[in-house]
């Protein structure tokens, strides 16, 4: 009986939503789309296509691949346009087969500004939405006036939030958490294995250069590109950490960083399914550590092209990152409540047994590990999807098992050779506790729609 007035009241609801104006990108949005064509295709050919092609032949090439890659993109800013209705964004192109999304914004995670070196020329932005079970960012709206960007990702961010929508003038106000130093940034990332193979990788690839007995632009070229391919990846981590800011709001955490392309990612609170800290071990004499949290919306998209999607804090000390999480999700760094493993697990982890350590509060589960790279799980046990127990053959013969706290994000917590009975134990502990956590969290949910509401 009570169903039947809920769902009307729902439909009722979706055929009043307002439906706001269809807009389009950035009018220069064709041209940087033709210039990253122009560049994707200039790769492929590489400095042995120049050579083959002459100079003539390859400039003109290069202006009619230009040309069609510019008409291509013309005409598809022409037929693509995205407007919100209701709680629900709609994104529509194509000009032969026309194509219209319709993204839920109950499903959005999160919400990122990019803004590649050209963009950032240009004065434009992209914004990346996340959602739920997507393998990739499901609506990227490239590009975007940066004022326009940002005060959509604020309207996006407020309809997902089951509140009204803000205006086109607000914005919520913000306050800093932490600001990493570049400097910190920089030594860490020297003291990575990546950057100390820099220098045997620019030997292997410079020996064939040795031999070379006429120099001209294509050598020049090939040899610069293979330097490039040797230090991109160190060279890239640090830029990519540069000016790493965390500021919080309303919305939730806040992470601005990047010197050439700027990332501004808006992650909410109650879309962090855990956060890893780890302790690498060139790091460990100064104390340092990393963070990443994992945000089940961050699809593997945004895993290989963008590796510092999830990075909570590059590099600090432990000192530094304690309020930090504790801020973020209310953790313990300084004293986790750690039980340590029996000692006949040195059987099976005769390196690691003295550190293998599991533990819970009434909000966060514990679990830690490592020998040579230490880390420490912390997931919300409101996030917790599953608790299981997994018993091996050997683990049987020592009466040992392992507790398994799976969440929605590649970060588990694994309690690791505990003793059967409390593992047993344990785990049934920990499903009562995340069914507490997680009516606690409805309640408190459901409380703040109703006073949004009211």
């Amino acid at each position: 009986m009570s169903g039947a007035p809920a769902s009307g009241a729902t439909v009722n609801e979706m055929v009043a939503a307002p439906l706001e104006p269809r807009h389009r990108l950035h009018p220069v949005t064709p041209l940087l789309r033709g210039l990253r064509i122009l560049a994707i295709v200039i790769a492929v050919f590489s400095w042995q296509g120049y050579q083959e092609l002459g100079p003539l032949r390859w400039a003109l090439g290069a202006v009619g691949v230009l040309i069609v890659a510019l008409t291509v993109a013309a005409v598809s800013w022409l037929t693509t346009g995205y407007q919100i209705h209701g709680r629900e964004l709609r994104i529509s192109e194509g000009l032969l087969w026309r194509r219209t999304r319709a993204i839920p914004l109950e499903r959005l995670q999160t919400v990122d500004v990019v803004r590649p070196l050209l963009a950032r020329l240009t004065g434009v932005a992209e914004l990346r939405l996340e959602v739920i079970g997507a393998s990739r960012a499901e609506a990227p709206l490239a590009y975007l006036s940066l004022p326009l960007a940002s005060r959509l990702r604020e309207h996006l961010l407020s309809l997902a939030g089951g509140r009204d929508g803000i205006d086109a003038r607000g914005q919520s106000a913000d306050r800093l958490v932490h600001t990493v130093s570049n400097g910190r940034v920089l030594l860490a990332q020297l003291l990575t294995p990546h950057t100390w193979f820099v220098p045997v990788a620019l030997v292997v690839a410079l020996v064939p250069y040795q031999q070379q007995q006429r120099w001209n632009l294509v050598a020049v070229g090939s040899m610069f590109t293979a330097i490039v391919g040797v230090v991109q990846i160190p060279v890239r981590r640090i830029v990519e950490e540069w000016h790493f800011r965390i500021r919080e709001d309303e919305a939730g955490l806040r992470l601005h960083h990047g010197l050439l392309s700027t990332r501004s990612q808006t992650v909410p609170r109650q879309r962090i399914q855990a956060v890893g800290v780890t302790w690498p071990l060139m790091w460990r004499p100064m104390g340092w550590l990393q963070a990443r949290m994992d945000v089940a919306g961050y699809g593997a998209h945004d895993r290989h092209a963008g590796p510092h999607a999830g990075v909570l804090l590059p590099v600090a000390d432990i000192h530094t990152a304690h309020p930090v999480l504790a801020q973020v999700l209310g953790a313990e760094l300084l004293t986790p409540p750690l039980i340590p493993a029996p000692r006949r697990s040195r059987w099976l982890a005769p390196l690691r047994y003295r550190l293998l350590a599991v533990g819970h509060d009434r909000e966060l589960v514990y679990a830690r590990d490592g020998w040579l790279i230490r880390r420490l799980v912390i997931a919300p046990l409101a996030r917790a999807q599953s608790v299981r127990v997994v018993q091996g053959p050997i683990q049987r013969l020592l009466r040992l098992a392992d507790v398994h706290v799976d969440t929605a994000g590649r970060l588990h917590v694994v309690g690791e050779h505990r003793d059967v009975e409390e593992a047993y134990a344990l785990a049934a502990t920990l499903a009562s506790v995340a069914r507490s956590a997680r009516a606690r969290e409805m309640g408190a949910h459901h409380r703040s729609n109703s006073a949004a509401t009211v």
